[in-house]
This record gives C-alpha cells, structure tokens and sequence, in this order.
C-alpha cells in the first residue's frame, strides 16, 4: 500500500481538530493539525453553536494541508448528533444553529405525545427518548412559532451543513440522520407522520446517503482560499460515535463498547435494529451504522460531569488528570452515588451543588471536598456502567465478552479499572482517537484501500496501542451496586 493522506475534521460539543491520517504498508497514523474550542454562544436566553467559527477553523486546517503540501486524498467530517441548521431559498444559513443544550425543548416530548403516543415514535423510529432529539427541537420550535422553521428550504444536520459550506452539496447522511428520532432503522427512511406533527416534511430534508458516499469537490472560492485543488470531500458516519464504533479493534462480534467523553455511549452493534417493549422500557436507541449495521445503545452523562466541575472549581481544575485519580482513590469508596443521568445534572448552574443537593434528597453523606466529589463522580459512573451493561445482556442476541471503551476517556486508567470492576468482564481501553480514525478509515474505504469493515477492524488492531483491565474487588462492587440501586432517582 502506498502512502495515502487523508483530512480528518472531528468536531465535539466542548473542541474541534484537523487531523491528517496516513496510511501505509496496512498501518495508521494520525497527526493533529489544528485543535480549537468549541464554545457555546447564549443570547438572549438560548444557547447556539457558532458554526461559521468551526467553518472557519476547517479552512484553517485546510491552509495547514496546503502549507505543508500533504496531498489529501478526501475530506470527511463528524460532529455529535442531533442539531441542524436551516437553509433558506437563496442557500444561506438562516441562524447559528440552536445547541441540543439549549432548555427550549423542556417539555416538548410531553407535548408531542399527546398527538402521536411514545410507543409509536418508540416502534418507529427505535430512538431513545430525550428531549433533545431532532424532532422534539422541531417540534418545539413550531410551537414557539420560529421564524427560522418557517422559512426554511432545507434542513442540513451539522455535518451535512458543514460539507455544504465546503461543496455546495446538500445531502443526509444516514448515521447522523439516525439521531433525529425521525429516521425508521427497518425502512431506513425519514418517517413523515412524526415529521408532520413537527412542523415539517420530508421535502426540507436532502437525499439520504451511506457512508463512504462522495458529496462533492472543494468549491473554486475554497481552492484559491486554501491552495488546494478539487478535493473530495466524503460523507463519512458524520456521527461521530458512528466512526468511534468502526474502529472498535474487535475480532469478533462479541463485544460492547464504550464511547467515553463528554457523553459515554455504551452499546453493541447488531445488523437488525432491536425495537421491543423491554428495549422501549429501558430507553434503548438504535442509530445507523457503517456497512447497514445499527448501533444499538444508551446515552449517559460521561465527563461531563467532572467537566462542569473543574470548570467551576478552581481547586479541582488545578489538578492534572493523573491527580485526580490520586485524591479520587484517596477518598473513602462509595460514600456518595448519584445517577449521572438524573435531570438535575443536565446544564446546572452549578454542578458542584447539583451533585451534593443530589446526595442530600437520597439521605446520603454530601460530598464536600475536591476528593470526595471526584469519587462521586468516578464510582457512580462506574455503576451506572454496570447498570447499563447488564441491560444490555439481557437485550443482546450473543454474549458479550468484554467491553471496549473508546475516545479520549479511555485514557482514564482508574476509571477503566472501576468499571471492569464494576462489570465483572475485562475491559479493552483505546484507541482514543476513535472517531478520527474511523472517520479516516471510511474515506480509505471510500478510496477502495480497504473492503470490509472486518478488513478495516484488523488494519486498526495492527496500528494501535490497547491496555486490557481485568475485574477486581467484584464483591465489593456488587455490593457497592445495590447501595446504588437505593440512591438510584430520575426525578430529581
């Protein structure tokens, strides 16, 4: 194989990168670019992203390329899921997009099913209900009466919006579609009976494509911008746990998976979307994958938690990483848990006192010290792992044998080591560029330089570093685990 150079853009809900990867001789490499933050904008009481910041560190990352003279075969781009931007008549973005943060859909899926119940959404679309899913932000904003909506052309999901920009096409990729809640995962269409009642049709939205489908070339004004020429640019998964989950370095189908950051994803990859009563009771989702998988799994509240913290503690965002987990296992074990999913924790003005009223209303000791709120942090979301998990074994059509966790939290050795713990089952940490490598790796795909996604899974097994954590103290966490069970509320 010779050597080939592929651009990565790898967008999340707090940074963004360019990222280069080469691949030769059936082995991967990646260098970052460019990293940049990527910040939420509040005016006048709602929350946006700035997507013509992030066009703009694109091209950023695109000069580096030229600069270099790195002769790219493609361009692909994932971000998270979920939000969208609109696009009037003349093809120019109406607003900055709303975040999925944004509180304007509080109540909203209430509302919507009073018009078409939770269990037929749930049976069509197989999504898990959140109040920030596509189709309740629609939804909300029709009722809201949103100027925006009513103008609108078409409707361009994130990184659909981003590679317009870039190419003057407009199309809907299938994995980040798959997050709307209006998306069918059997019929692989947009249901228009849930989009109606949201105040839209299907014709607002552009053709579906696969990943690994090419959207189009840079446009000229981009060329003379960057020095570069006609680059392709791929509908990659533009999900990004969509390419997280295509470079899980299984060898087999037995596995879940983690996706660790801001949010965890955690999850098993099936060819039929599972859709039933017990997967509608414990608020399954099933979202498009590479090679017509579906990616069945469960949101919870990552690092988002410790995130909020040190952004509000000054103490705690004194300590590296390596730290923390020092004063965490200093502290005394399973003194506080929370749900890390409870309401509460969603966008608190002050997460430090939402973890500790948490503990107060369950009767527990409150967490007071930089080290007691870290462990909170660490064993409930260990446990809350273990809760999910063992959902999921009951939902899977095989065993699962061990657990990947992916992404940049799978640098965290100490929570790696709670969460086998916790699960009983070994734990494969890494890669922790993921999602920038099966972003890669779909355009290498697309290129034709690998087939299969087996052939990708082997390829990346040979390019990677992985650390494998085998349980412990599994007595102890099971015990740990029923005194979460007690704490356990989604109400507060």
């Amino acid at each position: 194989m010779k050597k080939t150079y592929f651009f990565a853009v790898d967008l999340g809900a707090t940074s963004g990168r360019t990222i280069v990867g080469q691949l030769e001789q059936n082995k991967l490499e990646l260098r970052q670019l460019t990293r940049f933050p990527n910040n939420i904008i509040q005016v006048n009481g709602h929350f946006y992203w700035d997507i013509m910041a992030l066009y703009s560190e694109i091209i950023k990352g695109l000069k580096v390329v030229a600069d270099e003279n790195i002769p790219i075969e493609s361009i692909g781009i994932d971000t998270w899921g979920v939000d969208f931007v609109f696009i009037g008549k003349d093809g120019e973005l109406l607003r900055n997009p709303y975040s999925y943060r944004d509180p304007h859909t509080v109540g909203a899926p209430e509302a919507y099913f009073e018009i078409i119940p939770r269990e037929k959404v749930y049976e069509q679309t197989g999504i898990q209900i959140m109040n920030f899913n596509s189709l309740f932000q629609l939804f909300a904003l029709k009722q809201q009466g949103c100027s925006a909506l009513e103008a609108a052309d078409k409707i361009l999901f994130l990184p659909d919006a981003l590679g317009y920009l870039l190419t003057n096409k407009m199309v809907t990729e299938y994995t980040i579609a798959s997050t709307s809640q209006m998306l069918n995962p059997r019929t692989k269409e947009l249901e228009e009976n849930l989009m109606k009642v949201a105040g839209v049709t299907k014709d607002k939205f552009a053709p579906i494509v696969y990943p690994g489908t090419v959207l189009g070339t840079l446009t000229e004004e981009i060329q003379k911008q960057t020095g570069l020429g006609a680059v392709p640019v791929i509908s990659i998964a533009g999900h990004d746990t969509g390419s997280a989950v295509a470079a899980v370095p299984a060898d087999n189908e037995r596995f879940a998976y983690l996706s660790s950051g801001t949010w965890s994803l955690m999850g098993i990859e099936v060819k039929d979307a599972i859709i039933n009563e017990e997967s509608s009771k414990m608020n399954f989702t099933n979202e498009g994958g590479v090679e017509g998988t579906t990616r069945f799994l469960k949101n919870i509240c990552g690092m988002w938690l410790l995130e909020r913290c040190r952004k509000e503690s000054k103490t705690i965002a004194s300590y590296s990483y390596d730290e923390l987990n020092e004063i965490a296992l200093s502290s005394e074990s399973f003194r506080s848990v929370i749900n890390p999913d409870a309401p509460c924790f969603a966008n608190p003005e002050s997460m430090i006192q939402a973890i500790q009223q948490y503990c107060k209303l369950t009767g527990q000791p409150i967490p007071t010290t930089d080290k007691q709120i870290v462990r909170c942090i660490f064993d409930s979301l260990a446990l809350r792992y273990k809760q999910i998990f063992k959902n999921l074994q009951e939902l899977a059509p095989f065993p699962i044998e061990q657990l990947h966790i992916i992404g940049g939290g799978s640098q965290n050795n100490l929570l790696n080591q709670f969460t086998s713990n916790a699960l009983g089952v070994p734990v494969v940490a890494g890669p922790t560029e993921a999602t920038a490598i099966g972003n890669v790796m779909m355009q290498a795909k697309a290129d034709n330089l690998v087939g299969t996604i087996q052939e990708m899974r082997s390829l990346i097994r040979a390019s990677v570093q992985t650390m494998t954590f085998m349980p412990k103290d599994t007595v102890l966490w099971d015990e740990a685990y029923q005194k979460y069970l007690k704490a356990f509320r989604e109400d507060i």
